[in-house]
């Protein structure tokens, strides 16, 4: 077998073999098939696509290329939840705890943010001594004992995802629906869940930005997990204006909070994003009936305070100061907050998420680079969304920023959140928050 020959096969559109795409990513793995030949075979997929049992067959490879996580000493149903990225996106905070209360065991590997998307190990890193590495037979033992445990991801996770992403990355073909599929579901196979719910995000913040393209990312997502065995539903949800409130790790961490506590004032999409993934994961978990007994059961343990005292119970076992959940003010607080105003009266007609995703990232809430450092504290807070009036001078959103921050980067930062609100003289329908249902048997279109 030689890469030569899988390279033409795949240019002319022939079905390579589970042995064939196995040969393929072992041997890159192993330096015996070199970088110009995979970019070669990428090239092909970009332009000729892959099967489903292909795409499944890439998976499974590069699943199996490092090391993986055995959680068959975990009692119950393991559901993993995974997000493909947004601004203000919270909702693994919240379902974490909230789920694991609900009676599914969460065993979650998370990972770090990049660019414009927040990443959940940064926002439990704001939590005092939170520890989010943990020995495998530590977070097996920690999920038994309080039925959740959130951690990094292993180094050497999909080492042939991380070699792959790099060269699709300065190819050409990141752009690749069974390519993108494939990284992700990796990940997830690897981290040993029995079941995934995905939420697929789409629009204006999203990295799929029409509602077709996420559609046909969920589909292939979905398929893979049927083909492997592991029980898949996708969420499109919508990312067309930040999904909470907050964008930055100590303030997510707020907002979680909040949510949990169930306080006024916190992002309503969040909240239903969060009360609609939680219920397909007690579906797929066993631990409810359908899906409206599901959301019911979530709000009842949002409402009894139940979810909150999990949240603390999580911050305790890995390290973590559980008095947040009481007394959000000891994570860290920015130094200066400095308003956005609007600059005319009019209704909020959009909010360019990744404008917001970017500008906090300025603020030093997000990294250009996996080297960059990040400063927990900082962020932009909205104070208005979608829909809402706004009057001239009324503040739109607030910057949390650091005392060293220059001002100039403060006037270049609150320009640039202003130029993200579109007002307009008419009221502005709130666009839709979930479009869409993917499972094996289909499509269901909810908007």
């Amino acid at each position: 077998m030689r890469a030569v020959d899988l390279i033409q096969a795949k240019r002319d559109g022939r079905e390579l073999t589970e042995a064939e795409i196995r040969f393929l990513v072992e041997g890159y793995v192993a330096g015996a098939v070199p970088d110009y030949q995979m970019s070669a075979w990428a090239m092909a997929v970009y332009f000729r696509g892959m099967t489903a049992a292909e795409t499944a067959a890439l998976t499974l490879a590069m699943a199996r290329s490092g090391d993986t996580v055995d959680l068959s000493e975990v009692r119950g149903t393991k559901v993993d939840k995974h997000s493909t990225g947004g601004v203000g996106d919270t909702t693994t905070l919240v379902l974490a705890p909230l789920v694991a209360c609900a009676g599914v065991p969460v065993a979650k590997m998370s990972g770090r943010g990049l660019g414009h998307t927040g990443g959940t190990i940064d926002k439990l890193e704001a939590i005092p001594g939170f520890r989010v590495e943990l020995a495998q037979e530590t977070f097996v033992e920690q999920v038994n004992r309080i039925g959740v445990a959130v951690i990094s991801q292993s180094g050497n996770i999909t080492p042939a995802d991380k070699l792959l992403y790099g060269l699709r990355d300065v190819t050409a073909t990141v752009e690749s629906i069974p390519l993108i599929a494939s990284s992700i579901m990796s990940k997830k196979i690897a981290a040993g869940a029995d079941a995934i719910v995905l939420d697929v995000k789409t629009g204006d913040g999203a990295f799929m930005k029409t509602l077709d393209d996420s559609i046909r990312l969920a589909e292939a997502m979905v398929a893979i997990g049927e083909e492997v065995g592991r029980r898949t539903v996708a969420v499109i949800s919508g990312m067309d204006q930040p999904l909470g409130n907050a964008i930055g790790n100590a303030l997510e961490v707020r907002e979680a909070i909040a949510v949990l506590r169930g306080e006024p004032g916190v992002s309503p999409d969040l909240v239903e994003v969060c009360l609609s993934l939680g219920a397909h994961m007690l579906l797929l978990g066993g631990a409810a009936s359908s899906y409206d007994a599901a959301k019911e059961t979530l709000a009842a343990k949002l409402s009894s305070g139940e979810a909150l005292r999990k949240f603390a119970e999580l911050a305790a076992a890995q390290g973590g100061d559980p008095t947040v959940a009481d007394d959000p003010g000891r994570l860290p607080t920015a130094e200066r907050v400095v308003p956005v105003l609007a600059p005319r009266a009019g209704y909020v007609g959009a909010i360019r998420a990744e404008a917001l995703g970017t500008a906090a990232m300025q603020l030093g809430a997000g990294r250009a680079t996996k080297e960059a450092s990040i400063d927990l504290s900082v962020g932009i807070r909205l104070r208005k969304r979608i829909g809402d009036r706004v009057e001239a001078g009324e503040p739109i959103a607030e910057l949390h920023a650091s005392a060293a921050t220059a001002d100039e980067t403060l006037v270049a930062v609150a320009r640039r959140t202003a130029e993200a609100f579109a007002l307009q003289d008419e009221r502005a329908e709130k666009p839709p928050l979930v479009y869409a249902v993917v499972t094996p048997e289909g499509v269901a279109r909810l908007a």
